[in-house]
């Protein structure tokens, strides 16, 4: 993009106490590549490439905050100390290149234990896991499976609630420990957080459950005990779907509701995608096109009055710009289209 003009997106942007160089954000993007969730030569290629190719923040894809938590037996995960040397060689190369290190906490919940995309991603079972990769038991705010054939996943009791809490602090800390700048809570795409938050996965009857309320309280409580935890120089974002794109399900004034309560307790950024609570981490019951979820980002940001990111099929840096300049939000995630051309950024900064 020519410089000459009135551009934003190669404006700094301070979130919290990191100030980004450019408004460009590689989103979390799940390699299934890791070995008991440790990082390896490929993620630190594959991630490295984007902060090489100009971007201002980048992320590691969803690392898991049990072993349990994980999607796939290729996830990287962040539930031991053990992790973090590897963690912190990529997030040292990430910063030695200009770009912020950035992360994302996440649990699968009734979404893990399942075969990688190549090999089906269908649960794991007796009859299906390869060699040392064995199925595990999966849980959720309550027993209703993600499709009928499956099998359901156990309930959290409140003390297995608080040990997860708990999890979530310690995999933050150890974070903090590898080098990353930004912490994001996954609390979309039908992945354990999503599952409290959406009435199409939350059938519990305590007061986790029932009116909207109940099920945002869990999602709350790790956030606040994340918020507590980390330095005021750490940057706090939450990536939610904003809606689930189903009959009945979460909808955007859900949303705007839950991002009042994620202000209120000091949350940075919201990070806005959607879908997922039925089926793969991508949306269901959406028109997809290109900047499909901008929308969502900017009835956030207008109602709550936080910064947001936007997300989906972004795919041109003139596209880009005029999300920015129409304050519909904050930050641009680049996802896909980092993938086809790592240096996104570079070529959007002379285009």
């Amino acid at each position: 993009m020519n410089r000459s003009a009135a551009t934003q997106l190669f404006t700094p942007l301070s979130l919290g106490g990191v100030e980004t160089t450019n408004r460009i954000v590689i989103s979390p993007m799940c390699q299934y590549s890791a070995i008991e969730g440790m990082v390896n030569d490929w993620h630190l290629v594959q991630l490295g490439r984007y902060a090489l190719g100009g971007a201002g923040m980048v992320f590691a894809e969803a690392s898991a905050v049990t072993r349990d938590g994980r999607i796939t037996h290729g996830d990287l995960g962040i539930w031991s100390d053990r992790h973090i040397p590897g963690l912190r060689r990529l997030a040292t190369f990430l910063s030695q290149q200009g770009s912020i290190p950035a992360i994302q906490l996440a649990h699968a919940g009734r979404k893990g234990s399942a075969a990688r995309p190549w090999e089906g991603g269908a649960p794991l079972s007796a009859s299906n896991y390869a060699p040392g990769e064995p199925p595990w038991p999966t849980l959720s705010s309550g027993d209703m499976p993600l499709a009928d054939q499956d099998s359901p996943p156990s309930t959290l009791t409140i003390a297995e609630m608080k040990a997860l809490k708990s999890d979530y602090v310690k995999a933050a800390k150890r974070a903090l420990s590898a080098g990353f700048k930004v912490i994001e809570l996954h609390c979309g795409h039908g992945y354990l957080l999503h599952q409290f938050l959406s009435p199409l996965s939350n059938n519990r009857q305590d007061t986790y459950g029932g009116s909207l309320t109940n099920r945002c309280r869990y999602p709350l409580e790790i956030v606040g005990a994340l918020r507590v935890s980390l330095p005021e120089h750490t940057a706090l974002l939450v990536r939610i779907s904003a809606v689930d794109g189903q009959v009945d399900g979460w909808n955007l004034q859900d949303s705007i509701h839950f991002g009042c309560r994620l202000k209120e307790v000091g949350v940075d950024m919201i990070d806005c995608s959607s879908g997922g609570i039925a089926g793969s981490a991508t949306t269901t019951g959406i028109t997809r096109g290109y900047g499909f979820q901008v929308p969502f980002a900017e009835a956030i940001r207008q109602a709550v009055e936080i910064p947001t990111m936007a997300v989906g099929l972004i795919v041109e840096a003139v596209q880009a710009e005029e999300v920015l300049q129409r304050d519909q939000a904050d930050l641009i995630a680049i996802a896909r289209e980092a993938l086809v051309n790592p240096h996104w950024a570079l070529h959007a900064d002379n285009s």
